[in-house]
C-alpha cells in the first residue's frame, strides 16, 4: 500500500508541476471586441521556418473564439517570415501603418521564441510565444502576455501551440455587445 502512495503522489506531482509558464500584463479595462482589429505580422525568433505564420493562424482563431469578429490580417505582401529573408522592424512598422490606413483600432502582434520538438528520444514538443495588443492610434501596448508550454511525446506541436495560445488570450479582457446591456 505504501507504494501505491509514492506512485500516486509522484504522478500528483507531476500533474500539478505542469508544463507551461504563463504570465500576462491584463489591460485596465476591457477593450472593445466590437471595435476593427488587425492580426499583425508575428516575429519568428526560432530556427524553424515560417514558425510565426502557423502562431498567427491559430492565434487568428483564438480571437474570433474570444468574440473578435471584426478582425483582418495584414497584406501577405507584408509577410517577414520567409526561408531567405530575415525578420525587420521596418515590417511591424509597415504593418501598423496600413491598419491605422484602415481606421482599426486593435493590433494584436507578437513573437514567437520557441517553436520545435526537443532533441532526445521522446521528441516532446515546445512552444514559447509572447503576444501584444497595441492601441493603433497611440502606438500604446494596451495588453500583453507571455508564455512557454511544452507537451508528451505524443503530442503534436500545433496542438501544443493552440493550447498555449488559447491559455495566453483567455486572459485578454474584451467586452462584447451582450456584456454591454
Amino acid at each position: 500500500m505504501h507504494t501505491l502512495h509514492r506512485i500516486l503522489f509522484s504522478l500528483a506531482a507531476l500533474l500539478i508541476a505542469g508544463c507551461s509558464t504563463v504570465s500576462s500584463m491584463p489591460g485596465n479595462s476591457p477593450l472593445d471586441a466590437g471595435a476593427k482589429w488587425v492580426l499583425l505580422p508575428m516575429e519568428n525568433h526560432t530556427d524553424t521556418p515560417q514558425a510565426a505564420l502557423s502562431a498567427e493562424s491559430i492565434a487568428e482563431h483564438a480571437l474570433r473564439l474570444r468574440g473578435i469578429d471584426n478582425l483582418v490580417r495584414y497584406p501577405a505582401a507584408l509577410s517577414r517570415d520567409s526561408l531567405f529573408e530575415p525578420s525587420e522592424r521596418r515590417v511591424t512598422e509597415e504593418a501598423q501603418k496600413w491598419a491605422r490606413e484602415q481606421g482599426a483600432r486593435y493590433g494584436l502582434s507578437g513573437a514567437v521564441e520557441e517553436w520545435r520538438y526537443k532533441v532526445g528520444i521522446d521528441g516532446e514538443p515546445a512552444v514559447g510565444i509572447t503576444l501584444q495588443v497595441i492601441e493603433l492610434s497611440s502606438g500604446q501596448v494596451v495588453w500583453s502576455a507571455s508564455g512557454a508550454k511544452s507537451g508528451w511525446s505524443r503530442d503534436a506541436l500545433s496542438g501544443v501551440a493552440q493550447k498555449l495560445l488559447n491559455e495566453l488570450l483567455s486572459g485578454l479582457r474584451v467586452q462584447t455587445k451582450t456584456d454591454k446591456r
